[in-house]
């Protein structure tokens, strides 16, 4: 199975990702992870990430193209992924399709997980509270101020990839509002599993 995971920063693709991964038996795979992934094993990719990452820049849609090339390339996603963070664009959408056509495969699904920008927040700022009562680091970017920029990127990169996938016959959408467990079922039902 091949999937998408979509939805604006906070909306808790990353947590249903993971439980997806597990109870699917396949690898999610977030960019993040497979750029900083490519740049330790040092391959001509990874080299090119690393350089940009470290001018503090966005990497390419050619670089970060080619690092999800690989990484689907491995053994472990032969039978499927959930890819996390990808794509961004419409560019990278389409991308995306043609590398997966040359490898003769297509995606099954795009699992939206829906959340209005107020909830959000409070996902947010509860996110901070929590790590910080713990003890852990606090991420950069969970404040107000860097999730109303992150939410404009997503408003204008990544959500006409609503219509794209729509268009497409693989959009699915879920309400991101509900508790975790029951995101988790029905995503699976979308999933029809």
């Amino acid at each position: 199975m091949r999937v998408i995971m979509l939805g604006p920063p906070g909306a808790g693709k990353g947590t249903q990702a993971s439980r997806l991964s597990e109870r699917l038996g396949i690898p999610q795979l977030s960019t993040g992870d497979m750029l900083r992934a490519a740049a330790a094993k040092g391959t001509p990719v990874g080299l090119a990430a690393r350089e940009v990452m470290a001018r503090g820049e966005l990497v390419s849609d050619e670089v970060v193209m080619e690092c999800v090339r690989e990484r689907i390339a491995e053994p472990d996603a032969a039978t499927g992924f959930i890819l996390d963070g990808f794509p961004r664009t419409i560019t990278q959408a389409m991308g995306l399709d043609e590398m997966l056509a040359v490898a003769g495969t297509v995606l099954d699904a795009v699992l939206e997980l829906r959340v209005g920008e107020a909830a959000l927040l409070d996902r947010v700022i509860s996110r901070a509270r929590e790590a910080k009562a713990a003890g852990q680091p606090v991420r950069a970017d969970d404040n107000p101020e860097a999730l109303k920029v992150r939410l404009d990127a997503y408003r204008r990169q990544t959500e006409p990839l609503k219509d794209y996938y729509r268009l497409a016959g693989l959009l699915r959408t879920v309400d991101g509002l509900l508790p975790i467990d029951r995101i988790t079922t029905r995503l699976l039902i979308e999933l029809q599993l």
